[in-house]
């Protein structure tokens, strides 16, 4: 790896962060479009497959995050924080796969979302930015996994 980047998991984890928004977005698109057969339809495409896309980015992001989770230099503070940000990544991947599993097995690419199942994507959306809050705080306050700065003069 370049010195700069010490693992993959900050290039992986902005993918399923934006498919998991647009998925959100999509699925109430077509709840929203019920009325126009067509738009609805397209919108459900696009949420189903965001969804799914999301769900499967979500794999590899997790695997880097374990791998840097066993490899960044950290203090105790920071560890606490590793440790809550994980248990948010394990959580949410759960909650991915099991409503990506559901809805792929169960539905058409093109089928109308059901109600209940759009606040779920919701709640998984939710949740993929409360754990992306938490990774946010590793690199920003807690200065994990990047290079130090000179100290200024």
């Amino acid at each position: 790896m370049p010195e700069i980047i010490p693992n993959l998991h900050p290039l992986a984890v902005h993918f399923p962060i934006a498919l998991i928004s647009v998925s959100a977005l999509f699925h109430v698109a077509a709840l929203t479009t019920r009325g126009r057969p067509a738009c609805a339809a397209h919108c459900s495409t696009l949420a189903h497959t965001t969804l799914w896309l999301g769900a499967l980015a979500a794999l590899p992001t997790v695997f880097f995050g374990w791998q840097a989770f066993n490899s960044v230099n950290h203090d105790e503070t920071g560890h606490a924080a590793m440790l809550l940000h994980r248990t948010w990544a394990l959580a949410t991947l759960t909650l991915l796969v099991v409503l990506a599993g559901w809805n792929f097995w169960r539905s058409k690419v093109d089928a109308m979302p059901a109600w209940w199942f759009v606040g779920a994507v919701i709640g998984a959306w939710g949740m993929v930015a409360t754990t992306a809050w938490h990774g946010g705080e590793l690199v920003y306050r807690h200065g994990l996994g990047v290079l130090s700065l000179p100290a200024a003069e």
